[in-house]
């Protein structure tokens, strides 16, 4: 009887034991959450060093690693318009310890180009922080292309129609979609040279390798120096950076707008907490004057908003290419 007992009351403990234990996992997870970050954070950028993704998580990562305490880490993993980061980085832990930075092509646009995607943007990655609103600029190499202006560009497409090869980041790039809204609209016809990233696509601009390209702002440095001839905007307004440049609308593309949103994605289960101050603190950087200015210089916009709002924009994008990606049958590559 007394074993008995003995045993009751020892099975007694242990399961009050357990269940103490177990209430506590929370507070220790709310704990450790709360404590973010205690190691290096590493941003996955799914562009070649050099592009408009780069530039942009090089800009945040210095500032966020001084207001957190720990070292932020760029790396870069291109290729497959940024379905090899993607995919890395929603197979991580979630734990807000790896994030991806990318243009919302990689939750936008792929689930439409690519037939099998190997990870699903709307669930396997959440938002954390947009950055900058990145614009197109449409480019042209002077020495091969003799136009003055936006309007005598779309004259000289129409009347050479499969002369003119044209650069751009990869297949299903925003770029790339840029200039299917222009040639749809036109009916005309230009080779497409995709490239491995922004970089690599202007160099060959500049080369004379390709014609024209529309350009994530990379190049604006080469138009002051007359290298390039920038002709228009692909934004539904004109950039306040350059107001004196026309919209391609005003040049006759009714309600032309190649706009996309870069910006920081976790994996899809990352605690709330932790995203929460991961989106302060980036949008902390956003408002800064270091930023707004590494930002002007590539004519992009910082783009402080929520994570819900950054997860908004991505969906009504996803619509308006999802349909120009039908129409227009694109492929990944």
């Amino acid at each position: 009887m007394n074993e008995k007992r003995t045993f009751a009351s020892a099975s007694r403990r242990t399961v009050l034991a357990a269940a103490l234990a177990a209430c506590a996992l929370p507070g220790a997870a709310f704990a450790q959450q709360a404590a973010f970050p205690t190691k290096p954070i590493k941003v996955v950028v799914s562009f070649p060093p050099g592009g408009a993704a780069d530039q942009i998580a090089r800009a945040v990562s210095e500032p966020l690693a001084q207001a957190l305490g720990q070292p932020v880490v760029v790396e870069n993993r291109a290729g497959a318009n940024g379905n090899i980061a993607g995919d890395y980085v929603a197979k991580q832990a979630a734990d807000g310890y790896t994030l991806l930075m990318s243009s919302g092509g990689t939750v936008s646009i792929n689930p439409h180009l690519y037939d099998k995607m190997p990870f699903n943007p709307s669930k396997d990655l959440q938002p954390v922080a947009a950055a900058a609103r990145v614009l197109v600029f449409l480019e042209v190499n002077p020495q091969k292309v003799p136009v003055k202006d936006a309007k005598e560009f779309i004259a000289y497409v129409k009347a050479n129609p499969g002369k003119l090869s044209y650069g751009t980041p990869g297949n299903g790039s925003s770029p790339h979609l840029a200039a299917e809204m222009m040639k749809a609209q036109l009916n005309a016809f230009a080779t497409h040279i995709p490239y491995r990233g922004a970089a690599p696509a202007m160099q060959d601009l500049l080369g004379g390798q390709v014609d024209f390209m529309f350009d994530p702002g990379i190049g604006l440095q080469h138009v002051k120096a007359g290298k390039l001839k920038l002709l228009a905007v692909g934004s539904p307004k004109r950039s306040p950076l350059y107001p004196d440049v026309p919209t391609l609308d005003e040049a006759g593309l009714k309600n032309f707008d190649a706009d996309t949103w870069f910006g920081f994605y976790a994996p899809g289960a990352t605690p709330q907490p932790v995203v929460a101050k991961l989106n302060a603190e980036i949008n902390k950087i956003l408002r800064s004057p270091a930023f707004i200015q590494r930002m002007n210089a590539i004519g992009a916009i910082p783009a402080p908003m929520s994570p819900s709002d950054f997860g908004m924009r991505a969906q009504i994008d996803s619509v308006r290419y999802g349909a120009l990606i039908r129409a227009r049958n694109i492929k990944g590559d």
